[in-house]
């Protein structure tokens, strides 16, 4: 198989990708606000200002934090499901409920929101589960994967490659998401659909390094377990 060229973008709390696309690249998640010009600096060393399309896994300041900036400074369209739209509209964030270490992190909440809040942006384009980025030039499928806010989203490319988001972590030992969620239930059961996927490669949200088939495998097969993964 071909390779796919990626790559990262080290953003400090969270990680951005750009994905070598035939069209041009994709730029998976766009970090906090103000981290916009990292992320130029790192299309500009790749020679690259034909920025395809900025796919936003779901609507977290570390995640949608710089896309408004960015969407202005490409003229690239930006996307996000549909059920995170309204959140990233109103420059929003949904924690849910927290548990574990997660726990720390709510009550700071209202002051972070004042200080980092994003800038609110309408999406250009709503996805949904099964939706294809052919028409941006990539191989890839949204995999809708809720519980951790309602639209949170993975992309898979080829059928071999994933972006997880915030589903998947490699901060220490790799581990499913475990700290937040909107809804649980939902969110056990999208990591149930995540365990039948089989993958080469996984690109955490959160982390340095990517899974590869053998790091992957080793977490689904601990799936049924993901409430008290290391």
């Amino acid at each position: 198989m071909n390779h796919i060229p990626v790559h990262s973008i080290p953003l400090g709390l969270s990680q951005a990708y750009l994905i070598e696309g035939e069209a041009g690249p994709v730029l998976v998640d766009a970090g906090m606000p103000g981290q916009e010009r990292a992320i130029m600096r790192r299309l500009r060393a790749l020679g690259r200002d034909d920025l395809r399309l900025i796919f936003i896994t779901h609507a977290h300041p570390d995640h949608d934090g710089s896309a408004a900036a960015l969407r202005r400074l490409t003229g690239a369209p930006l996307a996000i499901h549909r059920a995170d739209a309204a959140a990233l509209a109103r420059g929003e964030t949904a924690l849910g409920t927290a548990r574990g270490r997660g726990r720390l992190l709510p009550p700071l909440m209202p002051l972070l929101e004042r200080l980092l809040r994003p800038e609110p942006v309408v999406a250009d384009v709503l996805l949904k589960d099964g939706d294809s980025l052919e028409a941006y030039g990539l191989d890839a499928v949204v995999v809708h994967t809720p519980g951790h806010t309602p639209g949170s989203s993975c992309l898979i490319v080829e059928g071999r490659v994933g972006f997880m988001g915030d589903m998947v972590s490699h901060t220490g030992r790799p581990h499913w998401q475990r700290l937040y969620a909107v809804d649980w239930s939902l969110l056990e059961q999208s990591i149930a659909r995540l365990c039948g996927l089989r993958l080469e490669r996984a690109y955490p949200g959160h982390g340095l390094r990517p899974l590869d088939a053998a790091a992957w495998a080793g977490l689904t097969s601990g799936g049924r377990r993901w409430t008290h993964s290391a």
